[in-house]
C-alpha cells in the first residue's frame, strides 16, 4: 500500500487545511459511558482571519436513521479569493456508542489546495481497521481503541463536556497516521463574537512534538460548540476563527 501525505501550497489552504481545519482537527476529550445528554443537530458559520487572509468556515451536524453527519465546509472570502479558489469539504457519519463517538465513514474533498487531496475513508471496528482510498491510492490502516477523524473528533468533545469530564489524552486518525493529542483545560471567561455573548470555557489541545497548539472556548449555551478558535505557534497567535451564526435545528 502506498503512503499519503497532504503537502499543502496555497497560502489559506496551508493554514486552513493544516493548521486550522481545527474545528475538524482540535479538541480531545473521551466518554468512557454512555452519554445522557445528546447532540443538538444544527448549522454553524464562522470568521476565519490568518494574517491578511480571510474565509470562512460553514459547519452543520444532522441526525439520521442511524446516528449523525456532520459537514465542515471552508473557503475564501473576500480579497483572498483573488489568488486562492476552491473550497474543503468534509464529513463524517458517526454513531455516538457507549464508548464514545464511533466513525463510520470519513470524506474529504479538497480543491482549495495545489494537491487536491480526494479521501474516502471506512472504518470498521469488528476488523479493527481503517480502509479506504487518498487520491485514488488505497490505505489500510490498524486502529486500537477509540479514534477520530478530524470532524468526528469535535463531537466526541462536545459530547464529552454535556455528560462528563474531559480526558488528558485522545487519538486522532489523520489519513496517513495515528496522532496522540494531548489536553489542557483552561478557565473560564465572557467573549463577545459577532453571534453575541458568551460565557466559555477553554480547551487546549496540541499533538505531540507539535510547535502548533490550538485553543477552543465552547459555549455551554450552545451544547459546548466552539465560539472561538485560536491557534499559536511557538506563541504567538496565528489563526482565529469567531462565530457568525449558530441555528440550532428541531425535527431530526
Amino acid at each position: 500500500m502506498k503512503e499519503c501525505k497532504s503537502k499543502l501550497n496555497s497560502p489559506l489552504g496551508q493554514a486552513l487545511n493544516r493548521k486550522f481545519c481545527l474545528l475538524p482537527l482540535l479538541i480531545c476529550l473521551a466518554l468512557p459511558a454512555w452519554a445522557e445528554t445528546p447532540l443538538t443537530p444544527h448549522a454553524a458559520r464562522y470568521k476565519v482571519k490568518i494574517s491578511v487572509l480571510g474565509g470562512e468556515l460553514n459547519t452543520q451536524l444532522r441526525q439520521t436513521a442511524t446516528g449523525f453527519e456532520a459537514t465542515h465546509v471552508i473557503r475564501a472570502t473576500g480579497m483572498t479569493r483573488l489568488f486562492t479558489r476552491g473550497r474543503i469539504a468534509e464529513t463524517s457519519e458517526f454513531d455516538v456508542a457507549p464508548d464514545g463517538v464511533k466513525p463510520r465513514h470519513y470524506t474529504s474533498r479538497d480543491s482549495l489546495t495545489r494537491d487536491k487531496i480526494n479521501a474516502d475513508i471506512d472504518f470498521d471496528w469488528d476488523a479493527g481497521e481503517a480502509r479506504g482510498t487518498v487520491n485514488g491510492e488505497e490505505l489500510v490502516s490498524a486502529i486500537n481503541g477509540l479514534v477520530h477523524d478530524r470532524v468526528s473528533i469535535q463531537y466526541e468533545v462536545m459530547q464529552d463536556l454535556l455528560n462528563g469530564e474531559p480526558s488528558e489524552l485522545y487519538t486522532m486518525f489523520e489519513v496517513d497516521r495515528l496522532r496522540p493529542v494531548n489536553i489542557t483545560m483552561l478557565g473560564e471567561k465572557q467573549v463577545n463574537v459577532p453571534a453575541g455573548k458568551f460565557h466559555v470555557i477553554g480547551i487546549r489541545h496540541q499533538a505531540e512534538g507539535s510547535k502548533r497548539a490550538t485553543t477552543l472556548w465552547c459555549s455551554e449555551a450552545l451544547g459546548y460548540l466552539p465560539v472561538v478558535i485560536e491557534q499559536h505557534r511557538k506563541g504567538e497567535l496565528r489563526v482565529r476563527a469567531t462565530l457568525l451564526e449558530y441555528i440550532p435545528e428541531t425535527g431530526g
